[in-house]
């Protein structure tokens, strides 16, 4: 019998993961008492840090009574379940948190059917019940109901639960007890989740993720499933597709806290990082050299939207950003392939484009991000959903989408979506507000956020996640505004800008550079105007009194990179560089745009 747990941490977006982690780490006295370790240790990349979500999962080990914990922390956003579904192979039980007053959301169901069906044994954490308005009872029930729709087993309806607050740093058997400790759930942990098997025989490790270091490379980290791996020991690298390397592992390292220490050999059940294997991929296995046996390949759920990536080439090309050739960013897309599971690059007619396939815009927007920080310029255009065709019958993706709204503005809501070809299917008073379901075609989720938000007065809570594919729902009128369209390339006034705005809003300030064909505003019609931000005022010595008013100008509208991927239509692009996001249509001239205006009429 092992002293070691695998247990992998799943929830809902902001339900608590990362916290948890935290306390954990600290409850094991892993820092020294002097070492200042800040919040949220694994969200250790800027954009994590800076929207509060877990992207990558990541993986740390603590020890507690002579047991060895390896604990991964994985993403709750369903766009990054790519991420979740090779994660779990690595796990033999599964931490579920949830919030005390939210209870089980969409991406809750999502990652825990995948646990479920995996046969991992639960334990239900229900996290935050210092909350005002919180339900931990009817949440367990909620949960129970929840794990017996997914058709667990018995072994798994009788999961244990442990209540408490992460912020705070305590965790109970009973809520109504509160402790001042994390090891009530660290005990849990211990008598629960089974410990890894020891399986003997020849080695078989699949490689679940990917870490890189400049000094040796790609790392290949995965739990060794069978048998026993070596430093030193010559093995078979087995390709997805069945495809025989033969290799050598040259150093291994297991985990301890947050780092890893160089192991001789690693057994059955642990997880380690192997260096010296090239050319792997994730899904690939690592098996004994003479007598190589391959484990399952990973299957992970296909993409459900793409979007068009090309090269910069409007006039402020490579102003901003050092890496800007088409071949710098196929080089870029195609790195990404390797470690973003859900995510595939497909080359299109032309040399500088590609069509880049994800989960949700959320996943493709951070792809963009990440790009961008890194000193790429791009454009990118409208996202896609992709259609397939089903028995000779034209189907689309659809989601579930849950809406929490005060009540007063479900109306609203519900008009809102069921416009974009939405079905409610509940809607029921939780806490003050009104917890609202639909089925909705992923097309129609693109640009609704926004709308709800400001039908709302910003006071709606959305969650969605794929359901499965449908017959096509027909059409879903898109945005209902034209453009404001500039006709000069230079700087713009005050002066224009104060003239202009009864033609509509703007999304820049006054003193911005700006080129021929750059989306300025929003026109209050729905066709697009051209329209001269760039003009000054006439300077003359005459005076005259009233008409030299002072300039009054209403503050721009500043989009954030999905807002804007959710606004643009077919005809148009964002230009995504170091500095700066613009929107802009794809032809330039007026006389361009005419001429090419029947390609984008559906």
């Amino acid at each position: 019998m092992q002293n070691i747990r695998n247990i992998a941490i799943i929830a809902h977006v902001d339900h608590g993961k990362t916290t948890t982690v935290d306390k954990i780490l600290h409850a094991c006295a892993i820092f020294r008492d002097n070492e200042q370790t800040g919040d949220l240790i694994l969200d250790n990349n800027d954009l994590e840090r800076e929207r509060g979500i877990t992207i990558v999962s990541k993986n740390v080990s603590v020890k507690y009574k002579g047991v060895k914990i390896n604990i991964i922390d994985t993403p709750g956003h369903a766009d990054f379940g790519g991420e979740v579904e090779r994660v779990l192979k690595m796990a033999d039980g599964v931490l579920l948190l949830c919030d005390a007053f939210e209870g089980a959301m969409p991406q809750t169901r999502f990652v825990t059917q995948k646990a479920l069906s995996l046969g991992l044994k639960p334990i239900v954490v229900i996290n935050k019940v210092d909350k005002e308005n919180c339900r931990p009872e009817e949440v367990h029930e909620q949960i129970f109901e929840l794990f017996f729709n997914l058709e667990a087993t018995e072994d798994q309806l009788d999961f244990p639960v442990i209540y408490g607050s992460s912020k705070n740093g305590w965790m109970s058997t009973d809520y109504k007890q509160p402790t001042d400790n994390f090891f009530p759930l660290l005990d849990a942990i211990v008598e629960h989740i089974p410990a890894a098997p020891l399986n003997e025989g020849t080695l078989q490790m699949q490689i679940t993720s990917l870490d890189y270091s400049s000094f040796v490379g790609r790392i290949a980290i995965g739990r060794v499933h069978r048998g026993v791996i070596k430093e030193n020991q010559p093995v078979t690298l087995i390709k997805r597709d069945g495809k025989m390397v033969k290799s050598r592992v040259k150093e291994l390292y297991t985990f301890d806290g947050l780092g890893k220490v160089k192991a001789s050999e690693v057994k059955s059940g642990d997880i380690c990082a192997v260096v010296g294997i090239e050319g792997f991929d994730i899904g690939d296995t690592i098996a004994d050299f003479d007598t190589p046996e391959q484990l399952p390949v990973i299957k992970i759920d296909e993409p459900t939207m793409n979007m068009l990536f090309t090269i910069n080439n409007s006039p402020f090309f490579g102003k901003e950003g050092k890496l800007v050739t088409s071949q710098r960013i196929k080089e870029r897309l195609l790195k990404e392939m390797e470690k973003n599971l859900a995510l595939k690059v497909v080359e299109t007619e032309s040399p500088d484009a590609w069509l880049v396939y994800g989960r949700g815009i959320l996943h493709l927007s951070v792809l963009i991000e990440t790009m961008r920080r890194e000193g790429y310029e791009l454009q990118v255009g409208q996202p896609q959903v992709i259609v397939k065709e089903i028995d000779g019958v034209k189907c689309e993706p659809v989601e579930t989408l849950i809406v929490d709204v005060p009540g007063d503005v479900s109306g609203k809501v519900i008009e809102l979506v069921t416009q974009r070809k939405g079905e409610l299917l509940v809607m029921e008073p939780k806490g003050d507000l009104q917890h609202l379901e639909f089925e909705i075609p992923s097309r129609g989720i693109i640009g609704l956020r926004n709308n709800i938000l400001t039908a709302t007065a910003g006071e709606a809570i959305m969650a969605h996640r794929f359901k499965a594919y449908e017959p096509w729902k027909g059409t879903i009128p898109g945005r209902l505004n034209g453009v404001l369209i500039s006709m000069e390339k230079g700087q713009t006034t005050a002066y224009s800008i104060d003239k202009l705005q009864d033609r509509g809003r703007f999304f820049i300030d006054p003193g911005v550079d700006v080129y021929e064909g750059q989306i300025l505003g929003e026109h209050i019609r729905d066709n697009d105007l051209v329209i001269n931000a760039v003009k000054g005022k006439q300077l003359t010595n005459m005076r005259a009194s009233g008409s030299d008013d002072n300039v009054r100008i209403a503050p721009a509208i500043k989009f954030s990179l999905e807002e804007a991927m959710e606004y643009i239509q077919a005809d148009e692009y964002i230009e995504v560089t170091p500095a700066s996001m613009r929107l802009r249509k794809i032809y330039l001239t007026e006389n361009e745009r005419k001429v090419n205006a029947k390609k984008f009429q559906s």
